[in-house]
């Protein structure tokens, strides 16, 4: 076992909402009335089903309500146990699944309003990611704006399936809200379910829409690298979270082979989609799914030719690990410092400035 240090930052923590009835405080008149007259109930993803036994840990799932959706066990079952000194919240609630431009807003506005109140303002250590209404990229970079105001959010929250491909131009005005406010973007695992979770439809299982997760981050990076968007936006960091990372180095090797074949369609990649991805992308830890050996895994580091592109996560409170097996074994010392301490702190440039300027 590989033993995690004091002073991480846990890239991907989960606080859950416990009904749509919490957001009814953070909405207006009309919402609330919109809500409670269309007997809404709640907003449950199917990428991450109540009791699905990877939605949460045994240990961590409470006797009542859901699991993720108290503080006191998200302090007693990861900020206490794993020392960090940051833990980074991306609430999956459902509110991307909504159609409705107005009513997706209402829904982002009301769930980033409640995370701060309810979680980022009762632990210092927490940071949030801003969600925001991908239906509307006009409302999207407003939520950026008025959320971005607070310095302890520190990402912008994507799904990695929504409605297109995120290199799309039309989603460009989102990175460049981001990165004028120095805001990383998050491409988190799940769908918006407005496509088929696979490249040929809809399958039968809960499995196969989990495990197609990492051919959707892989389609999604290939969309950001062609289309130009590091090209446009060369500070921008991006995080692939919860999507793996055994599959990266065979997928650029893939990726850079046809580049340079066919390069001559998309002169504005100017440089090797390694080097890219070196500089602008970064995965978070958790899931690991790598075979349990060492040797294997550090061979597989290798072909990935850099340190810098692991964030340490738990993925509270989802079963990726047991016990405080949170990092693999036979990581060096100097890697899991850079895992758990460097990499997260170069990525997300707002962790640092929230703990000068956030009262």
């Amino acid at each position: 076992m590989t033993s995690p240090i004091a002073g991480g930052v846990d890239c991907d923590l989960h606080p859950a909402v416990p009904h749509l009835t919490s957001l009814l405080p953070y909405m207006n008149d009309y919402w609330r009335d919109q809500v409670t007259t269309r007997g809404m109930t709640d907003l449950v993803s199917q990428s991450y089903p109540t009791n699905s036994p990877i939605s949460s840990r045994p240990d961590w799932r409470p006797g009542q309500g859901k699991p993720g959706s108290d503080l006191a066990d998200m302090q007693r079952q990861a900020l206490d146990p794993f020392r960090v000194r940051y833990g980074i919240c991306n609430p999956l609630y459902g509110v991307q699944m909504v159609f409705s431009e107005d009513m997706q807003d209402a829904f982002c506005r009301a769930l980033n309003d409640w995370l701060v109140k309810e979680w980022l303002d009762k632990d210092a250590r927490l940071r949030g990611s801003i969600v925001i209404p991908t239906q509307s990229v006009e409302k999207s970079v407003a939520e950026i704006e008025r959320c971005g105001k607070d310095s302890r959010f520190v990402q912008v929250l994507l799904l990695v399936m929504g409605d297109m491909p995120l290199g799309k131009r039309a989603y460009w005005p989102i990175y460049a809200a981001a990165e004028r406010l120095g805001l990383t973007i998050g491409i988190h695992a799940g769908s918006a379910y407005h496509n088929p979770p696979t490249s040929i439809g809809w399958g039968s299982y809960h499995i196969e829409d989990y495990v197609a997760q990492a051919t959707a981050f892989q389609t999604q990076l290939t969309s950001l690298i062609v289309e130009g968007v590091f090209a446009r936006h060369p500070a921008l960091k991006m995080v692939m979270l919860e999507s793996g990372f055994t599959w990266l180095p065979a997928y650029l090797w893939r990726l850079h082979k046809f580049w340079r074949g066919i390069r001559m369609e998309t002169p504005w990649v100017d440089r090797a989609p390694l080097e890219i991805v070196r500089s602008n992308i970064r995965f978070s830890l958790q899931p690991v799914d790598a075979p349990p050996d060492p040797a294997t895994l550090n061979r597989l580091f290798d072909h990935m030719q850099s340190d810098e592109l692991l964030l340490f996560s738990t993925d509270y409170p989802h079963w990726q690990f047991d016990g405080d097996e949170v990092l693999p074994p036979g990581l060096s010392g100097d890697l899991v410092r850079k895992i758990m301490i460097d990499n997260p702190l170069a990525t997300y440039g707002r962790l640092e400035f929230a703990k000068e300027t956030t009262p």
